[in-house]
């Protein structure tokens, strides 16, 4: 097939290896290359290194709701469009241009976590399970018919990386298994069991650590890598990267040994931490020349 690939972070890479191996990409959509780094020189998407990389040609246009960019789309004659964590609307004549339409990849169970950020809100939300589903694009923010899905569980200790990991790898097998079997049946999504995941805010990160155990533990895990949970110690900012539930209990912040740290009901145990200017840490090395106090805020 003649495939439009539209996805810019590191999760749409391996779908994008995926289809590279076994269809022809006739064009790579990404957003444009963003300021980065110290010297805030402009870095491109991993999408667009990666298609660099493969001898693709790559596309990052500021929008497509402009005629031009829309003709140019269709010029392309693609059969079908693939898009994963793009980041830009799709007008309707881009989703009619391709002869089968637009088919996105999505990292939930639709139709639960609509929207853009369905791996960390699944984790925060302490979800059991999430997957994947193969939509047909329409113009709704993620309303369209399922296609396929595969469900997968969500460990008691899985971080968004972790499951970013996984959910990519599953989301890249399913599309090539979806353009093989096309045309599928399209299964409208239900009305009921509807939820969106909203953007993550840099305010939801610091840990109240008056709140329950399990909802502390969920934000943590859920946060990583990015933007990270955090709590303040002795001044300084640092960053919660891994946890579990622990069986212990004390006054929300009371560190009750390592870092088990007291919750409003129960405690969790912070398996790796970052310090600000240095890397991320188990408990023993993280403790190392550098005490808690007995209560952190």
């Amino acid at each position: 097939m003649k495939i439009v690939f539209m996805g810019t972070p590191e999760f749409s890479v391996p779908v994008l290896d995926a289809l590279h191996q076994v269809h022809e990409i006739v064009a790579v959509y990404c957003q444009p290359p963003r300021p980065a780094g110290r010297g805030k020189a402009d870095r491109p998407s991993p999408v667009q290194a990666r298609a660099e990389v493969l001898g693709l040609p790559v596309r990052y246009p500021v929008s497509l709701r402009s005629e031009t960019a829309q003709q140019d789309f269709a010029a392309l004659q693609p059969d079908v469009a693939v898009v994963v964590a793009y980041g830009l609307i799709l007008p309707q004549a881009v989703l009619d241009a391709p002869r089968l339409g637009c088919l996105n990849i999505h990292a939930s169970l639709l139709p639960r976590w609509r929207g853009a950020a369905p791996i960390h809100r699944a984790i925060m939300a302490g979800d059991t399970e999430t997957g994947v589903c193969i939509m047909q694009m329409e113009a709704g923010l993620d309303t369209g018919p399922v296609l396929l899905r595969e469900a997968t569980p969500i460990g008691p200790e899985e971080t968004t990386a972790d499951l970013h990991d996984r959910l990519s790898a599953m989301g890249a097998r399913l599309i090539v298994e979806a353009l093989e079997r096309l045309p599928l049946p399209a299964v409208p999504q239900p009305a009921e069991g509807v939820t969106y995941a909203a953007k993550i805010d840099k305010a939801e990160a610091r840990v109240n650590w008056a709140r329950p155990a399990v909802e502390v533990d969920r934000l943590i895990r859920g946060l990583s890598p990015f933007p990270g949970a955090w709590c303040e110690v002795a001044g300084e900012r640092v960053k919660l990267l891994r946890s579990r539930l622990a069986e212990a209990s004390g006054a929300p912040g009371q560190v009750l040994g390592g870092l088990v740290i007291a919750c409003g009901s129960g405690a969790v145990e912070i398996t790796l931490a970052q310090r600000e200017g240095k890397r991320a840490m188990g408990p023993d090395e993280f403790l190392r020349g550098f005490a808690l106090p007995p209560h952190l805020s």
